[in-house]
């Protein structure tokens, strides 16, 4: 059984083989400003918004892509992100990144659903087996806030440059259950940064200290490379990298 916990502070287009909507030059897909990306990133939104209507959440875990996404629906919903917002607590969680969550959960009056695999925690020890840790505290408590929220849609920040296995993911993503809408797909780890001070966003203080991708504690530690050199997610436990394929086939992010 996922147990949620609701926080409320304060408070069919045709795609071609990128989920690219249908009409766009290939010189409109293969954006190179800051600004168009942000345009086609609201264009997914906006087509999502209107799609599923009252059924459709996106997630936080606390990160600096999912801020830029929740950042982006803030703008369309004129200053309030108009969606539910889901966030995996896996229990072994950053305690800075959790406090980043609940701040903007806070000063952003998010409507927040915080999701945990109880009973997932009493069947696995947690890092020591990578798939059936990811599989269990991650992909099923996402299925499962799914259903039990009614969703048939689910945003979230993945990118094609952060990781090989998200390289040819698509804007709209069928998924079992449901649709993954994925807008910033073709934002680079520098284009985040760049979206970060161009609105003076306030970002988890873990990524002044070295990291460069945050994950749970147990598999995540400091990169070796400045942002922008090198792979985004080396910092992340490599057993499960090298099966992000067999994850993501399994429901993660």
């Amino acid at each position: 059984m996922i147990i949620q916990t609701a926080c409320r502070h304060y408070a069919g287009n045709r795609r071609d083989k990128r989920g690219a909507v249908s009409g766009l030059s290939p010189d409109q897909v293969n954006m190179q400003t800051l600004e168009e990306k942000e345009a086609r990133s609201i264009e997914v939104l906006a087509d999502a918004l209107k799609r599923f209507e009252g059924r459709v959440a996106t997630t936080f875990t606390g990160g600096k892509d999912s801020l830029t996404v929740l950042h982006l629906l803030k703008r369309i919903g004129g200053g309030k992100v108009p969606v539910p917002v889901l966030n995996l607590d896996t229990t072994v969680k950053f305690k800075e990144a959790l406090e980043f969550r609940d701040r903007i959960a806070r000063e952003w009056a998010l409507d927040l659903i915080i999701a945990t695999n109880h009973e997932g925690l009493k069947r696995i020890k947690i890092a020591v087996d990578h798939e059936q840790c990811c599989l269990v505290m991650k992909a099923q408590a996402i299925d499962a806030a799914v259903e039990e929220n009614g969703w048939q849609a689910l945003i979230t920040g993945v990118r094609w440059d952060e990781q090989p296995a998200r390289a040819n993911e698509e804007y709209f993503s069928n998924r079992p259950g449901h649709m993954r809408v994925q807008p910033i797909l073709h934002f680079s780890e520098l284009d985040i940064w760049d979206y970060i001070g161009k609105y003076e966003l306030p970002y988890c203080s873990l990524y002044d200290q070295g990291y460069r991708s945050l994950g749970c504690q147990p598999c995540t530690v400091k990169s070796t490379r400045p942002r922008g050199d090198g792979p985004e997610r080396e910092g992340r436990a490599q057993e499960k990298e090298q099966i992000m394929a067999q994850l993501r086939d399994l429901g993660y992010f």
